[in-house]
C-alpha cells in the first residue's frame, strides 16, 4: 500500500469512534511508516489550508521557543480530514509545550484537543471539532488557538443541548411568570450570588449596592422556597443558569455562522454579570 494511502487508512482508523484493536493500529502504523505514540492530541484547523501538506510546513526548525520535542511532534503529525474539517494528530508534546504550539501554528484559527491514549484519538478529534464549530463571532481580537482543556465544562454542558434546555426549564420554572426583564435581573443576581458566595461579593460583581442584591435574593427565595438552602439545589441552579447562558451564546454564534471565524476563548466569553445588568438597565 503506497505511503499516502497507508497514512489515510491509519488516520481513518484512528478517527473512527468504534474500537479498533491495538494490534490492527500497530499494523496500519507500520504500513504508514508512522510510529504509533502512546498519547496524542488532535489539532483541527479552520481555513483553506491543505491538510496533507500541513505538517511539513508547520515547523521548519526547532528554536529556543520551539523545543525539539514539540518540533518533532508537529513534524510527525498525521494529517487527514473529518467531514471536510482539516485535522492533524500529533504525539502529545506535554502541557508545557502550549505556548510553543500556539506559536508553531502561525496565527491559524485552530482548536487543540485534549491528550488521550492513541486508541482514543477519535475523542480528541471529536471535541476539538466541537470546539471549533462553536468558534464563530464577528470582529474582535486577532485569530488564535483554543484548547479543549480550557473549555471542558462548557463542552460538557453543551454535549446534549436538548438535555441542557430540559435542565434549565426544570430548575428555573419559578421564573416563568415574570417579565423577561424581571427574570433576567433575578437570573443574573442569582448566578452572581452562587458564584461568589455572598451578597457583598455579588454586589461587587454586579456593580450595585449590597442592599439591592439582598432585596433580589429575598424575591428569589420567595419564588424558589426553602429548597434554596440545600446544597444540591444550589448546585443544580448554578448548572441550569450556566447552561442557559451557554445555550444563548451558542444560538447567537450560529446566527453569525457566515461571519469571520474566531476562537471560542474569545467568542464564547460569558458576558459579565455587570455587563448583562447594564444592557438590561438593572
Amino acid at each position: 500500500m503506497p505511503g499516502t494511502r497507508a497514512r489515510q487508512a491509519l488516520f481513518t482508523a484512528l478517527a473512527d469512534d468504534r474500537h479498533i484493536p491495538h494490534d490492527v493500529l500497530t499494523e496500519l502504523a507500520g504500513q504508514a511508516g508512522w510510529p504509533l505514540p502512546r498519547r496524542v492530541r488532535a489539532i483541527v484547523l479552520a481555513g483553506p489550508n491543505d491538510a496533507h501538506s500541513l505538517a511539513p510546513h508547520l515547523v521548519p526548525q526547532p528554536t529556543p521557543q520551539l523545543t525539539p520535542q514539540l518540533a518533532a511532534a508537529l513534524g510527525q503529525g498525521l494529517p487527514g480530514t473529518v467531514e471536510a474539517d482539516l485535522c492533524l494528530l500529533i504525539p502529545d508534546p506535554g502541557p508545557r509545550a502550549r505556548a510553543a504550539l500556539e506559536s508553531a501554528l502561525g496565527g491559524r484559527v485552530a482548536a487543540v484537543g485534549h491528550s488521550v491514549p492513541v486508541v482514543d484519538a477519535a475523542s480528541s478529534l471529536r471535541w476539538a471539532r466541537r470546539l471549533l464549530a462553536l468558534a464563530a463571532a464577528v470582529g474582535g481580537p486577532a485569530e488564535r488557538v483554543t484548547f479543549v482543556d480550557d473549555h471542558l465544562s462548557e463542552l460538557l454542558m453543551l454535549q446534549d443541548e436538548s438535555l441542557a434546555r430540559a435542565l434549565s426549564a426544570r430548575w428555573l420554572r419559578p421564573l416563568e411568570d415574570l417579565t423577561p426583564r424581571q427574570s433576567e435581573r433575578l437570573e443574573v443576581t442569582l448566578l452572581a450570588w452562587l458564584e461568589s458566595g455572598g451578597a457583598p461579593e455579588a454586589a461587587r460583581t454586579l456593580k450595585v449596592h449590597p442592599q439591592t442584591v439582598r432585596y433580589r435574593l429575598r424575591q428569589i427565595e420567595k419564588l424558589f422556597g426553602p429548597a434554596m438552602r440545600e446544597p444540591r439545589t444550589r448546585f443544580e441552579l448554578e448548572l441550569a443558569l450556566r447552561s442557559r447562558r451557554l445555550l444563548a451564546q451558542a444560538r447567537q454564534l450560529r446566527s453569525r455562522a457566515h461571519g469571520p471565524v474566531r476562537a471560542l476563548g474569545a467568542a464564547v466569553q460569558p458576558l459579565s454579570p455587570a455587563g448583562r445588568a447594564r444592557i438590561n438597565g438593572l
